[in-house]
Order: C-alpha cells, then structure tokens, then sequence
C-alpha cells in the first residue's frame, strides 16, 4: 500500500484534530444545554402543576364537586393534560386513556403515599414529564407533560452543532493544507534543486537569505553541492586527463602492430597468433580510451539542433555492415528531431554494437514518438536481460551476472554506460525490457526533441 504524502498527512492531521476537537465541544455543549433546558422545564411543570393541584383541590372541597369542569377550568394550553384520582377512580378533561395510561405504577404509589413526584416518560412514542401532587388521602392530581418541543430544540441543537463540527474540520484542513503549503516551500525548493543537480546542472543553489530558519540548511546544501561538483569535475579531468596521455603509447603501439601485421607472411604461425592477438587487445584499449574521453565530456547538457535521426540511423547500421531496412520510423513521426547528433549517433552505435555483440544481432531499430517525447529502440534476438540485472548493466565496467547474462564474460565496458550518460544529457533515461519473441529491448527517450 503506498503511504500517504507528507502535505496530505499533515492536512488529514488538522483536519482530524479540528474535527476531534468540535466534536468534543459540540457533546459538552450539547450535553450542558441539553440539561439547562430540561431541569428549567421540570421547575416550570411543577410550578404549574403545583398551582393546577392548589386550583383543583379548591374545586373538588364541596360536597358535589364537578370534577370535570374544575379540570376543564385549569389553564393548561396544548402541552399539559391534567388527572385527577379520586376516590379510586380517575378523571381527565377527555376520554382519551392515553395521559392515565402513561402514569407509572410505582409514581402512583409514591404519591398515593402522600410524597410529590417527578417521572420522565414515553407516551405514543414522544417523551413527557409526568409530575405528581398528593391533594389529600383519597386525591392524587397528575400532570402529563409533553416535551416535543423540547425534542425537537434538541434535533434543531444538535444538527447545529454537527454542522458547526463539520465546518470547523474543513476550516482545520485548509488551514493545515495552508499551512504545509508554506511550510514545506522551503524543501520544495530543496527538491527542485537536487532533480536540477541529478539532471547535471550543478549550478543550482539555495537562496541562503529566503528564511533565516532555514540558512544552516541552505549553507550546508550549497557547500555539499560545491564539493560534489568539484569532486565531479575532478574525477572528469583526471578522466580526460588520463584518456588523452594514453593516447601516445596507444597510437605507438598501434603503429607497430601495423608493421607486424603487414610482416605476418615473414612469421612463423605463433607469432603471426600473437602478434594479431595484440592488435585486436590494442584496438580494443583505443576504443576504451576513446569511450573514456566521451564519458568525460558527457555530463555536459546536450546542445539540440535539428537531425534527421533516419539518416542517423542507417549510418549506424551501415558502419557495421547492417541492413538499412532494420531501420523503421513510425508512422506520423517526423524524421527531424531537435537533439544533439554526436551524441544520438553514439547512442544508435552503442546499441547496434551491444545488439551484435551481445544480443545476437539487432532485428529492428524503431523511431516513435510519445507525445512530443523522441523513442528511440532497438531490438536484438538475444538471450535478454533478467529483471534482476536490468539497472545495473547501464553502470560503467559491468561485471557478474549482468555482464554475463549478455553473453561476455568480461562485461560491457562502457557502451551502454555511455548510452546511459547520452540519454541523460537530454533530460530523458534509457530502460531495457524483454522483446515479445524472445530478446531484449533498449528503449531511449529523449524528452522534447520531436519538432
């Protein structure tokens, strides 16, 4: 599962925070309301009741009271419904069973026993507040009182409240998305300058005056690319340095070969052997040497210039006796490419070399397109190239399993390393996969060079 991206979980955090924290205050708030308003109202139902239960007591005194029209007399409004128990039997203003039915058991005993009493209830499926009054040893009066309303303020309180909740976490996650957007600017820029530095231009820097939090930071970056880039720069010199005095000998050498080679008829058969074994080993160093001198000069950016990479192409397979017809651009791709032709010429010969060398020959040199991304493949009918071994065999000198896999046991020298560097110079990257039938399949891609 890939994890979450610092900005988002910094956001999720605020966000979750903010939200934790109104919810909390929306339950105390919630809670605290919730118990103001119904102990205010059970003080105003037994106010009421109380004075219902004075007026009652009054009505009933005679000696032929009616019970009815003294309930009927009280002022109650729409939320109470009086009762009265007397004498064993019970009296409401209507017929309705429901405000009789809904007085507990145990409420009726409490104030039969002369004690006044407060119940919370359910009647037809909405709460009530039932509140009783001992009028003397054969009357009870009963209060139902409805608390819909009160329902319906606490619905009204807590959709509130939830939606308050709700908008403090949003507010929470733009202000931590707000917040991580400038607060990691500075690692932003820090980003920006190292995928400068990895493309090869080691003169990006840290603005050591942006934040003045951040200046050991920016100082410490700044130095550490400082001394990359020297170390670079002396590695490549000394390189450069180490091709160009080889190339003395190397040429003497080479020239006495030649002289050799041309007396072979003068030798006998074991030294005629050797001295072509000597040849071979002498080309062989020149063109190390030469690849040496490239890979010196290849950190460099590339210096485009429209090519057309057809012609590119076929002059490759043409240096090393390939058939032309290998070469195919795709259709709707355009021949000129803005790129760098030295360096596009080095890549196709590499490849081909690589293909023949190691790969069995090449079988196709494809020129795509990928958006306004120049391919360039090449494809041989090889052994392939395992997965395992599909990264390092683009390093310089590769040995072991890649340089083997290729089918040499003393590796690929520098080719593909330079393949690598070339591809990099022109912001693209250089990959390797299987060719459907069998073999591998060196993939180039040159950001922005298609016209």
């Amino acid at each position: 599962m890939r994890r979450l991206g610092l900005r988002t979980r910094v956001t999720a955090a605020f966000a979750v925070g903010a939200l934790l924290l109104a919810a909390s205050m929306a339950l105390v708030s919630y809670e605290l309301t919730r118990r103001s308003l119904i102990d205010e109202r059970e003080r105003a139902a037994l106010r009421a009741a109380y004075f219902d239960a004075t007026v009652v007591r009054a009505g009933i005194d005679t000696d032929t009271p009616d019970v009815v029209q003294v309930l009927r007399s009280l002022d109650t409004g729409g939320g109470r419904r009086p009762v009265l128990h007397l004498n064993g039997e019970w009296y409401a203003r209507t017929a309705d069973p429901g405000p009789t039915a809904a007085i507990p058991v145990d409420l009726r005993r409490l104030v039969a026993s002369g004690k006044p009493a407060v119940q919370r209830v359910r009647v037809d499926g909405q709460s009530a507040l039932v509140v009783g009054v001992p009028l003397s040893a054969t009357a009870t009066y009963f209060e139902v009182n409805s608390l819909r309303e009160l329902e319906q303020t606490f619905q009204v309180l807590a959709l509130a409240l939830t939606t308050v909740a709700i908008m403090v976490a949003g507010s929470g996650a733009a202000l931590g998305w707000y917040a991580t957007r400038h607060g990691l600017r500075p690692l932003t820029a820090v980003a920006d300058a190292a995928e400068k530095i990895a493309g090869g231009d080691f003169t990006a820097r840290l603005d050591t005056a942006s934040d003045p939090d951040l200046t050991r930071l920016s100082s410490s970056f700044n130095q550490m690319v400082d001394r990359l880039a020297h170390r670079i720069e002396r590695d490549r010199r000394f390189a450069a340095d180490v091709s160009h005095e080889l190339r003395s000998p190397l040429q003497t050498l080479a020239a006495a070969a030649s002289v050799l080679a041309r007396r072979r008829e003068q030798q006998d058969e074991r030294t005629a052997i050797a001295a072509g074994l000597v040849a071979d080993e002498i080309d062989r160093f020149q063109r190390l040497v030469n690849d040496l001198i490239d890979l010196a000069r290849s950190d460099q950016p590339a210096h485009r210039a429209p090519v057309d990479v057809v012609a590119l192409a076929r002059d490759a397979c043409h240096a090393l006796d390939l058939p032309a017809s290998i070469v195919r651009l795709a259709p709707e791709v355009s021949a000129t490419w803005l790129v760098e032709p030295r360096r596009v010429a080095q890549v196709l010969a590499n490849l081909l070399d690589n293909a023949v060398t190691y790969g069995g020959g090449p079988t196709c040199v494809l020129l795509d397109r990928d958006g306004s991304v120049g391919v360039i493949e090449v494809q041989d009918d090889g052994p392939g190239v395992p997965v395992e071994d599909r990264e390092v065999i683009f390093d310089r000198f590769v040995r072991g399993r890649a340089a083997n896999t290729r089918g040499a046991g003393d590796g690929t020298g520098l080719g593909l390393a330079l393949v690598a560097q070339h591809a990099a110079a022109h912001g693209g990257r250089v990959t390797v996969t299987d060719r459907p039938g069998g073999g591998a399949r060196f993939r180039v891609t040159l950001p922005e060079s298609l016209t």
